[in-house]
């Protein structure tokens, strides 16, 4: 380091002395409490001048993948194209896992697939991340009634009826769904019953 060097550090050292030593000390801790809230002050996802950091820009991009991706699944699936809905929906939850409608759709593309046991799981998932999404219970409702699991479909039919409002587009549907549950549950509990002997049928008579 040359003379010149030295000197002028020196007195860059000697002046940052003479200021704190002449500053108030309520100045300093004032100074001081303004430095350590600057990280706080400015906005997560952001750094100082107010450029969007990689993973800001990141997450900007992944939303507005989801948004494409979930269109073209729900194209796809009105389309009967189950296996290109399937495709999309995936990619949907690879970015964002807790979408519960993405759960759904993949549910109903599934069930499009005679696949009512992968359905169930999904339609399940998206009641957990979402207990109010409504037309999860009716899917697993559809799932479980495919499965031969009639007091399951019986219930979550009704879960849905319970909910849903009443101008639902598949309330129609759902209800004629119960009605028939309900038959198909108490003609089996009365197969199930013993069938009474002639003895019996006869009032004891001998």
């Amino acid at each position: 380091m040359s003379q010149e060097s030295r000197v002028r550090n020196s007195n860059v050292g000697q002046v940052f002395r003479l200021t704190v030593a002449t500053t108030p000390g309520w100045l300093l801790a004032g100074c001081l409490v303004v430095v350590l809230a600057i990280p706080l002050l400015v906005p997560r996802g952001f750094v100082f001048f107010g450029a969007p950091t990689v993973e800001a820009h990141a997450r900007d991009k992944g939303r507005e993948e989801i948004r494409r991706r979930f269109s073209e699944g729900v194209v796809m699936l009105h389309a009967k194209e189950y296996n290109h809905a399937l495709t999309a929906f995936h990619r949907v939850l690879e970015i964002d896992p807790k979408m519960p409608e993405a759960h759904v759709n993949i549910g109903f593309a599934l069930l499009g697939l005679g696949k009512p046991k992968a359905a169930a799981d999904f339609f399940d998932t998206a009641t957990v991340l979402r207990p109010g999404q409504m037309n999860a219970y009716f899917g697993l409702g559809e799932a479980l009634n495919q499965l031969g699991d009639k007091l399951g479909a019986l219930q979550s039919m009704e879960t849905y009826l319970h909910r849903s409002p009443k101008d639902d587009p598949y309330r129609a549907k759902a209800e004629s769904a119960v009605w028939e549950l309900r038959a198909t549950l108490e003609a089996e509990k009365a197969a199930s019953l013993p069938s009474p002997s002639r003895k019996e049928r006869s009032g004891g008579a001998k």
